[in-house]
């Protein structure tokens, strides 16, 4: 927690308005947020337009604007890789409002996300399986988004969310097979 403690102070300066914060907050969240975009964008198709620098960048912009009250380092980069999600399902439904069919982003995940055979959700069906899951058991949803899309640990999950690690890992277990479930179409 040692590291959490000047990333939470210049969260919580920036937010009072102290530029200088920001300055010093962006070089040491920065390898975090290139690592979830990373992690994003590495199930794309080739040729995609979107890169990682671009998606860290423009969600960076939307964090800029927002007025949360940032809590800790994990309440900032649990946000952050909301942003960025919204951020590709966005790009991913102007890429399939072209009028021929734009591609689809397919998006990697975890094999026991999604089970281990070969074939791979793209990014608006997951989408829709986790706004599902999200009306049934909103935390559920938010512990996969956080884990799966946002490559935190369980520590970080329960300190973003303010639960412990063993709900985190039994809820998180749960929200796998319902996904999985949903995803297969079973």
């Amino acid at each position: 927690m040692a590291e959490d403690n000047p990333i939470t102070q210049l969260l919580q300066d920036w937010r009072a308005g102290d530029a200088r914060a920001l300055n010093e907050l962006m070089p040491l969240v920065h390898d975090k947020l290139r690592q979830l975009a990373n992690n994003y964008m590495r199930g794309e198709n080739a040729g995609h337009t979107l890169q990682a620098t671009a998606l860290v960048n423009e969600a960076f912009l939307k964090l800029v604007d927002t007025s949360v009250s940032w809590q800790s380092r994990a309440h900032f980069i649990a946000i952050a890789a909301r942003a960025m999600r919204q951020i590709l399902i966005d790009h991913a439904k102007g890429k399939n409002r072209q009028k021929r069919g734009g591609d689809e982003m397919l998006v990697t995940l975890h094999e026991t996300l999604v089970g281990a055979n070969d074939q791979q959700p793209d990014l608006l069906d997951i989408e829709d399986a986790l706004n599902k899951l999200a009306k049934v058991d909103e935390r559920k949803a938010n512990i996969i988004e956080l884990n799966f899309f946002g490559g935190m640990t369980y520590d970080e999950i329960a300190e973003a969310l303010d639960i412990s690690a063993a709900t985190v890992d039994r809820e998180l277990r749960f929200s796998r097979a319902w996904l999985q479930k949903e995803l297969s179409g079973a």
